[in-house]
């Protein structure tokens, strides 16, 4: 029985756990969930059976059913370990989820869809979106760049030379600052390391033009 992966094609987070997916060869198959359709398919009562908050991604492999993509990507990386998104070294290990952190839990919550939402919508600040999202965007970058340098990072992946985790987690976040057209001329290391990702198929199999639910 193939994985079900509940996604919605614009959704970093969604973007986030079909990177995984893709690398590590597991088959899966895409069930939409449209955030902005009728209100937000995402807070109908079926759909909130599966997950209560009302978020996607949500993955069931066989019995069981996971939420938030940070547990869902370390959950593959458990259950499916190769090819491996984690180095060896416990301290590779700890800075490579430092970067995952960066962005899951400093960059994508100020900027993901509720928050855009509740600034326009309640707040009344639908001219301050643009300035809002790329302010988080410049801060995040700005520290992860440093990170970047200080670790001799080559430009082709945020460690060594393959895919790990912290690309997984860095891709969908460039791709939504090109998305807001933010700057991302101070962020040299970060932009190769997203074009370099970009030409692979794990990743760009998994970008939001190339999903099911894309154009609908």
């Amino acid at each position: 029985m193939s994985i079900i992966l509940y996604s919605y094609y614009r959704s970093s987070a969604s973007f986030r756990v079909r990177i995984a997916l893709n690398i590590k060869r597991i088959d899966y198959e895409i069930r939409p969930v449209h955030l902005l359709k009728g209100g937000g398919e995402q807070h109908r009562e079926d759909y909130l059976k599966i997950n209560p908050q009302g978020l996607v991604p949500t993955l069931i492999d066989g019995g069981t059913v996971l939420t938030q993509s940070s547990a869902i990507v370390e959950y593959l990386e458990e259950v499916y370990p190769t090819p491996a998104l984690l180095p060896k070294s416990a301290v590779d290990r700890a800075y490579m989820r430092s970067l995952v952190q960066l962005i899951a839990c400093d960059i994508h919550p100020l900027n993901n869809l509720r928050v855009l939402q509740y600034l326009k919508e309640t707040l009344n600040y639908d001219d301050a979106q643009h300035a809002w999202y790329c302010h988080w965007i410049q801060k995040g970058f700005s520290a992860m760049e440093l990170l970047l340098e200080q670790h001799d990072c080559n430009g082709l992946s945020c460690l060594g030379n393959g895919p790990g985790m912290a690309d997984v987690f860095l891709v969908p976040q460039v791709y939504n600052a090109l998305r807001f057209n933010c700057p991302m001329h101070e962020f040299p290391l970060i932009s190769r390391i997203y074009e370099n990702c970009m030409q692979q198929s794990a990743f760009l199999n998994a970008a939001p033009e190339n999903q099911p639910d894309a154009m609908k």
